[in-house]
């Protein structure tokens, strides 16, 4: 058994519904190795340190009990999972404008980004992959199996909102 920390945020079925009120029924479902984050009406965040066999076993068990708690709850995001240079800086333990300075100068060792704009994004599961094929950094090996099981959750998760599937014309496109 290994732990996992991870949060998983879900949004409510009544935007104007109180939180707190589902603080005991998650607890006796099981999330009482969970922080409850409850700041906005609608909204519930959960930060879990949960022992378990693999990732995405913690990440699954977790989803379960939640929805046990609160059926009508809806995942908005498993992280971590999407990060910015910020947040990857923190990851590896090096301040932000050298990673900055890192992506500008060696673009080999950053995978594509899933989104470019005012603040560029990554899947970190992708990020520490190539980090570490790299040698570029050094971090624990649990996070990359963390953060690549919060991803599959929130790709499935956005597939299935999405509703299709990609044919193969689409399926070559993003290749």
């Amino acid at each position: 058994m290994k732990e996992y920390e991870f949060t998983l945020k879900f949004d409510l079925l009544n935007n104007q519904e109180d939180p707190e009120a589902y603080v005991d029924a998650l607890y006796e479902a099981g999330c009482s190795d969970a922080s409850v984050g409850i700041g906005l009406l609608g909204r519930i965040a959960l930060n879990f340190i949960r022992e378990a066999e693999s990732a995405s076993l913690a990440v699954s068990s977790a989803i379960e009990n939640v929805k046990r708690a609160i059926p009508n709850a809806r995942l908005i995001e498993a992280t971590p999972d999407l990060v910015g240079l910020t947040d990857i800086a923190e990851i590896v333990g090096c301040s932000r404008q050298n990673m900055r300075k890192q992506f500008s100068t060696h673009r080999e060792i950053f995978p594509r980004p899933i989104h470019d704009g005012n603040q560029t994004l990554w899947h970190l599961a992708t990020v520490l992959q190539t980090f570490r094929e790299n040698g570029a950094y050094q971090f624990e090996d649990h996070l990359i199996e963390m953060s690549l099981a919060n991803m599959r959750i929130n790709l499935a998760k956005q597939v299935s909102e999405a509703n299709f599937t990609l044919d193969g014309d689409l399926r070559s496109l993003v290749a």
